[in-house]
């Protein structure tokens, strides 16, 4: 299995290293042991500008996903990119009272559900769904 990462936001305490260990073990849980994933730590600005550009939202979100396009020959095990804002994965660990580390593993499940075909936001069943499938692999890690 292949995870790159890429840190592009400097002064945060997020570990690419540390990512990328928690990336592996999720894809080995939900059985993509041969799986590619590119993973991209950022900021606000970057994040904001790829949810304008992407899904016509012009604020900072906490996690994108890009699912590979199957239909332009890749390999079938690459299964895209995680865009994770670390800027938003601060606010967010504060408001919830749980460390960076853990936000952001969080957020990375989340990303990687999507790329497997999961969507919270399609119904309130598939919601249902991916939640437990959340919860579950962070019991696991």
């Amino acid at each position: 299995m292949t995870v790159d990462v890429l840190k592009r936001v400097a002064g945060r305490k997020v570990s690419a290293a540390n990512v990328k260990r928690t990336a592996q073990k999720i894809l080995r849980l939900v059985g993509q042991n041969n799986a590619e994933l590119s993973l991209a730590l950022v900021g606000n600005d970057e994040i904001r500008e790829l949810n304008r550009k992407y899904r016509n939202k012009p604020t900072p979100t906490d996690v994108l996903s890009f699912p590979a396009d199957e239909s332009a020959g890749l390999h079938a095990r690459l299964l895209g990119d995680v865009i994770i804002s670390v800027e938003q994965a601060e606010i967010q660990a504060k408001q919830a009272r749980r460390t960076l580390e853990a936000e952001v593993e969080w957020l990375l499940i989340h990303g990687i559900l999507h790329l497997l075909g999961y969507d919270h936001e399609r119904s309130a069943k598939e919601a249902k769904i991916m939640r437990a499938l959340e919860k579950k692999i962070t019991r696991a890690l």
